[in-house]
Order: structure tokens, then sequence, then C-alpha cells
């Protein structure tokens, strides 16, 4: 049953006036064993809480509810507890608290998603006695508005017996459903004092590379949830060029305000609230509260709105974009506040995470750093076994870190721990590929090839249009393993002579092996790929084999038949020669039969002097970088 404050239909500015305290005067209204709740985020009412610090030798058994904070100037360590045998704290949060800084509070976490934490309020399961918020000063009709802070404090501001307001000129007025009338609180206290900020995030290096490989799986028109961990100038550079791009998210940040000063986020195809950018609160700099002050194309909503999975599914292409501290090698997550996002925690993970997969086009990803900031330590690891996991390995999607992305919908845990392994440091992956074997993950059977150790070469990839659809040509990955079988096993029989010379109808792994357990340097396979990522349908392959006698390098391609003749083996080609160049190998030979026309017309596209010659197989191509045509441009 759901409990509201009842209200008041005095004339407001009366009630108003009537209403006012100084802080002081305020927090002694409270009683022994009552159960506080203080405002969260950077919405916190700072003279409120300081106040209740400053008298907390007077109060016996109270608890003090609020989403976590690990950086908290009251009660917010482990000491401070300790110290004021008057204060127990109840922190809504869901993350693991592995941190040093979260171990010392753990007994006072409760594990919850943030969309629920109202319906505890509203319920009276969780009953709160006071509730310390702050708000903007009145408008006209006496209605005030939570400003940077909706999510979870309006509920608490709806059910408290006792609501006392810090009213704050600096707190910006926020449109959507944030307001709570003068009629509907207790005591005022008028105060003004900067909200809390958040200064620049820090950016590093393999934040930048991660931002590139998200920003490929985001399309055009794709509505995005977006946590704080996510890389501020790196989301910036990678999302830049994307055009009708909407937000439906817990909270607002500066690089959300910057992408919309952009034009990239217009919320025009939401598909739900158009034309709104929505979240639950804003955390960042003193510039993000003014944009966000009376704009009429922002709305703030409650959290059991805005994190509910069956609103977040209504939202074309909905994107849930967060990022988590560690994974093991089944796919399963752990995540925590980390000193970049310790305003908010992860609570609303899974409620974006259910609803981004039940949307129409919708994704999970998850960004996930390959190493700690040190480098000492992957974040790859073969279990959780003494960290609590925050998102089941049923429930995740895409993975990325700095050395690429892998979807993991549908995987088994041999494929899960294969892909894991692609995109862990190379320092680590040897010791993972061993763990892998040990715990059953991987089979007998396989080995450890030294493509396992390669990084892989983003700038090789490329998407061009061909017949009206997007085609990706990429270098192949050890994922790709079941895809190349697939692709030779349905080659046409005249196809397969012509790639391998001879009659063939087995592709058995351990003789496909080399095709896509390459190092991108002596060997390489390029593929190129339709459809979405983790389920292509690979059209053709091409690749070139090192011959180290000679310091050249042996290529051979297939094309699907319903992609010959549209150029895809031509584009492959420049690239395995702009490739195998830059790596120093000499240049390109081709063993074929004297009536394969397309390979032979293929390999004389190349811009260098080709060579013919013959023994009792067939014909051999041969193609020297240091022979170029003049005619021709040479590749670089």
């Amino acid at each position: 049953m759901n409990s509201y404050r009842k209200v008041t239909a005095d004339y407001w500015p009366d009630d108003y006036i009537a209403k006012r305290r100084s802080a002081e005067n305020a927090i002694k209204l409270i009683k022994p064993g009552q159960r506080i709740f203080i405002g969260s985020s950077c919405g916190e009412p700072l003279v409120l809480s300081k106040e209740l610090n400053n008298q907390a030798s007077n109060f016996t058994d109270l608890e003090i509810v609020r989403v976590l904070r690990q950086e908290v100037s009251l009660m917010g360590t482990g000491d401070n507890q300790e110290a004021y045998g008057g204060f127990n704290v109840r922190y809504f949060y869901l993350g693991s608290a592995k941190p040093h800084s979260l171990a010392q509070i753990k007994r006072f976490i409760t594990p919850i998603n943030l969309s629920a934490v109202p319906r505890l309020f509203k319920s009276r399961q969780l009953p709160i006695h006071v509730a310390l918020i702050q708000v903007s000063e009145p408008d006209d009709f006496g209605w005030m508005s939570l400003g940077v802070s909706v999510d979870v404090t309006l509920a608490a501001a709806q059910t408290a017996d006792l609501v006392i307001a810090q009213v704050n000129p600096k707190m910006p007025r926020v449109l959507g459903r944030s307001f709570i009338h003068v009629n509907e609180v207790d005591v005022i206290v008028e105060h003004e004092e900067e909200l809390l900020t958040i200064g620049h995030v820090p950016d590093f290096e393999a934040a930048h590379l991660i931002a590139q490989y998200a920003a490929k799986l985001i399309e055009d028109g794709s509505t995005m949830q977006m946590s704080l961990g996510t890389t501020h100038q790196g989301l910036l550079t990678g999302l830049s060029q994307k055009n009708d791009l909407g937000i439906h998210t817990q909270f607002l940040s500066d690089s959300i305000m910057q992408l919309v000063s952009m034009g990239v986020i217009n919320n025009r195809k939401k598909g739900f609230n158009e034309g709104k950018l929505v979240a639950s609160g804003a955390i960042g700099s003193k510039n993000l509260y003014e944009f966000l002050h009376d704009n009429p194309s922002i709305e703030f909503h409650p959290s059991d709105y805005v994190n509910n999975p069956t609103i977040i599914a209504q939202h074309n292409k909905m994107v849930a974009l967060n990022v988590v501290m560690a994974m093991d090698l089944t796919g399963q997550v752990a995540a925590d506040a980390l000193p970049y996002n310790h305003f908010s925690g992860v609570n609303g993970i899974m409620d974006f995470i259910r609803g981004a997969s039940l949307s129409p086009g919708g994704k999970n990803i998850l960004l996930l750093p390959s190493t700690t900031m040190d480098g000492k330590s992957s974040r790859i690891v073969p279990s959780l076994e003494d960290i609590p996991v925050i998102v089941p390995r049923a429930e995740v999607q895409y993975v990325v870190t700095e050395y690429g992305v892998v979807n993991l919908f549908g995987k088994n845990l041999q494929e899960r721990a294969i892909a894991m392994i692609s995109i862990a440091h190379p320092n680590f992956r040897d010791e993972l590929f061993y763990k892998a074997k040990e715990m059953g993950l991987l089979g007998k059977e396989r080995t450890l090839a030294d493509s396992i150790r390669s990084v892989y070469p983003l700038n090789i990839e490329e998407t061009r249009v061909i017949k009206g659809q997007q085609v990706l040509f990429r270098p192949a990955k050890p994922t790709d393993e079941r895809k190349i079988q697939e692709h030779f096993y349905n080659l046409d029989r005249q196809d397969v002579v012509r790639r391998f010379l001879h009659e063939k109808t087995s592709f058995v792994r351990d003789e496909m092996a080399d095709v896509y357990q390459v190092d991108y340097i002596h060997d390489m396979t390029i593929v190129a790929v339709i459809g979405e990522v983790g389920f292509e349908e690979i059209i053709a392959v091409g690749g070139y084999f090192i011959e180290p006698a000679r310091n050249m390098a042996e290529v051979a391609f297939s094309v699907a038949k319903d992609w010959q003749g549209k150029g895809v083996s031509s584009i492959i080609q420049e690239k395995l020669a702009k490739t195998a160049r830059e790596h120093g190998i000499r240049g390109l030979v081709a063993y074929t039969t004297t009536n394969n026309m397309g390979m032979i017309k293929l390999f004389k596209r190349l811009p260098f002097r080709v060579k013919s010659a013959y023994d009792d197989v067939g014909l051999i191509l041969t193609a020297n970088f240091d022979e170029p045509i003049p005619t021709k441009i040479p590749i670089a």
C-alpha cells in the first residue's frame, strides 16, 4: 500500500514564510530513532548534512539512508560511523565493494536496483521519517524543482513524515516530474551555495581505443544510456560523426551536453518521449547545471520511471553503455564505483541492460579496460571467485576493451572463453588460455598459437557499401573459426577447387586454423562480413601466408557466389598488399590454374609488375613491391 504525505491547502507564499527556519533549528526537529533520507548525488543539501553532522552527539539510533557516494565529507566513511554512536547508515548500491574504500563500509550496503528504491519508500517497507532535500526557489505558483537530483529523492520527499528543504537559488529549475510544492514540505531552510560538481574525467589511452570500438556499434538514430565511467573525450570523438542520437539515461553529464551542442543528440528518433532528453539526475560542472535550467528539451523523472526496463525497452535502438570493473572468461561481470563515478555507483546497470535487450534493435555494451591503471593485473580473469557478480553471464551482449569487441550473446562457454581471451591484454593471454583449459572451458585439442599474443589492427577495418548493403572489411579474429568453416562449406564445388587447387569436401578445424590463427604481420587474413557483430556472415576470405625463405607472401581468395564480380576480392587484395608492404614483406605470390581467369585478372590489378611462371601444378604469379608499374600509383 502506497503512503503519500497529506498536502495543506494554505496560500503558498504565507506557508513559505511560516515554514522558514535556520538549518540548526530545522535539524533539531529530528527525533532519536528516526530514519533520515539525504538527497542524493550532486543534489545533496550540504548545509543540512553538515548541520546534522554537527548535532550528531545529540541523537541516538538515527539511520541515514542514501545512495552511495564514496567521497562524503559527513557520514560517508566507516570511521565516521564508529565515531558517532547515534548514526547507522544504509547505502543503496549494487556494486561488489571490492575497492578498499568501499570495503570499509561493506556492512552498510543494501544491494538493490535503483528502479526498485522508490517502491521501497512508497510501500513503507522502509519508511522514511525525515527527508533532507535541496530544491530551487519556488516559481510563481509555489513549485520548487528538485533540480539535479530527482532519482529516488522525489519518492523520499513524497512519503517522508517530515520534509526539510534547503532552498538554493543555485539549483536549476529542471522540467519534467521534478517538482515539489511549497505546501508539500514542512520546513524551509534558505541557503545559497554552489552545487557539488565533478572535475574533468581522467582520460587514458586505452579509453580512446575503447570508445572507437564502441562507437562503431552505435547506429544513427539510437537512444543511449551512458554511465558516468564512459570516457569523456573518447566518446566525444567516437560519436561526433553520428546523427539523430537520443538520450534516456540515469545521469546527464558534460559529455552529453557537448554532444547536444554539436547537434549529434537531437532526440528526434527515440520512438518514445521524442524531442526530449530524459534522465533522473545530473552530475557534472557548473556549465552543465546552467544548461539544464528551464531547458524545454530536457525532462527529469524519478528512477522508477527512468530505470524501468519496460520504459527503457520502448525506445528505438536503445543502447546501454556501461563501464565495468572485471569480467571472467564465461562472461560474468563485476562492477564498482570508481574514482570517476563515485557519485552514483552502478545502481542502474541491470535496469538498463535488461531494457536495452528488449528494445527493437537494442544493444547492451560493456566497456572494460583490459588491465588495472598500473597495468599489473588483468581485468579479464579466469573466474570471479571472490567478487560478487553484478551482471549474470546470460545478460551480457557486447564487450569492448582496447583490443577489440566481442558479442557473447548465444555463445557457448568455449566460444566465450576464446572471445574474452582475444580481447584481453596480450601479456595475460597465455595465462588465461592455460587457466581456461584447466577449468574445462577449452577442449584438450586446443593449442596455444602465436596469434593469441597478437594485437588486432583496428586501422585495417573499413566499411564499404556494395549492392546497397554495408560490408565490413576487417582482419580475421579467433572468434571467426566457425564462420570461416561455414563460408568454405557453402562455396560452390568449382570455387573450392580454385581456392585449394584440388577437390575438397571437408574443412575441419585443424586444417582451417591457419586462416584465423594469424599474427597480423607474417600471416594475415582479411574477411568481408555482413550482419551484426558476433553473428556476421562471411562473404569473402582473403589472406597471405609468409614464405620465410623468400620473404614473399602467398595469397589466396574465396568469395561467396552471390558476391562474385562485385569488387570484393579487389578490396581485400588492396588491403593485403598494403599490410604486407608495411611489414617489410618483399611481395605477393599466387599459385593458381591456367584457366582461373578470375584470379589471374585480380592479381594483375596490382600496381606492380606481375611475372608469370609455370610448374607441374599450374601457374605461379609474382609481384614484387619494388617493381611498381609507372602508370599506376603504388600502394602507400
